[in-house]
């Protein structure tokens, strides 16, 4: 039989937490209760986090979902002047977004108009692309090029003289 355990000798600690009122007797400590008492003997609170702005909204001008923000930024750089008073002429280049090049095909003919004819305004995707599309058009107007619809491998488009089409453009618009 085990010995009886004394209860009268000790002292109790005034701040003790793990002792209770029950005859000076430890209690078990578990990591939820360690954790409650660190967050009552801290005197800061956690940061909380920012609350959401509606995001709905920015993801729409973002994408360009919002109804209007595309005819307003496309009709903009319809309308840019230049210093002479003279509109100056915008291309649009519609690409595909399926393969990379599609688009190093565009930055191409991008690049080669922008250095062939001064204060010209080359517009990329100002839309969703269609799949499988490479165009080449003028901004309310005629098409340069255009190639819809293709299937992998993209031989339509990778049988095209990238210089050439740029200089045929570049001869079209002036």
């Amino acid at each position: 039989m085990a010995p009886k355990k004394k209860v009268a000798a000790q002292p109790k600690a005034v701040n003790d937490s793990r002792s209770s009122g029950n005859g000076g007797m430890v209690t078990r400590s578990t990591r939820s209760a360690s954790t409650r008492q660190r967050v009552d003997e801290s005197d800061e609170l956690p940061k909380s986090k920012k609350p959401k702005s509606s995001t709905t909204s920015t993801k729409a001008k973002v994408k360009g979902k919002e109804p209007g923000t595309i005819a307003t930024a496309t009709a903009a750089a319809a309308d840019v002047v230049a210093a002479d008073g003279e509109k100056t002429k915008t291309v649009v280049i519609e690409h595909c977004k399926q393969c990379n090049s599609f688009k190093t095909r565009a930055v191409q003919v991008k690049n080669g108009l922008e250095s062939g004819l001064p204060g010209i305004t080359v517009l990329v995707n100002p839309e969703k692309p269609r799949r499988g599309c490479f165009e080449i058009r003028e901004e309310g107007g005629g098409k340069f090029i255009s190639l819809l619809d293709m299937k992998r491998p993209f031989t339509p488009m990778k049988a095209l003289d990238m210089d050439e089409v740029i200089a045929d453009v570049i001869e079209k618009i002036k």
